[in-house]
């Protein structure tokens, strides 16, 4: 209940554009990756994006709202009910599948990705936080900008 309660926050504040509230949902350090389904089954390291701190994610969307240029989007989460894992490191490990549907500007609706979250939650402090979460995207490719967090 407290995973999928954690996770729908989430997923409701990137869908609801309170994007200033994402780093907020980790501790710090943390570690936020997103990562092809393909690399992580070769064992391959290296993702489309990495961050490991809070001010990290505060940078990056500090940069959506005053740097970068992308056209104007917003996202829409359908999650499933997360999975709890075996416990490790006195984190609480959980997989949650997810599908992310793009709208643009012009009403235009895409599935964007599809994929797993797998993360490690710390639920040590009064609220519960994201000390890792790994975004394992099934598409072999992001057919745009990959502008907002996942």
């Amino acid at each position: 209940m407290v995973v999928d309660n954690l996770q729908a926050r989430y997923v409701a504040a990137i869908d609801n554009d309170r994007l200033e509230d994402w780093p907020g949902f980790f501790t710090d350090p943390c570690r936020y990756e997103i990562i092809s389904a393909e690399n992580v089954e070769q064992n391959l390291p290296l993702g489309v994006f990495f961050a490991d701190s809070r001010a990290m994610l505060a940078d990056r969307v500090a940069s959506l709202r005053r740097a970068n240029i992308y056209e104007a989007q917003r996202y829409r989460h359908i999650v499933s009910p997360a999975l709890v894992l075996p416990p490790a490191d006195n984190l609480t490990r959980a997989q949650t599948n997810f599908l992310v549907v793009r709208i643009m500007l012009d009403g235009d609706m895409r599935l964007f990705m599809s994929g797993r979250y797998l993360d490690a939650i710390d639920l040590s402090g009064p609220t519960a936080l994201f000390a890792e979460k790994r975004v394992i995207f099934d598409n072999r490719r992001i057919d745009t900008l990959l502008a907002l967090p996942i």
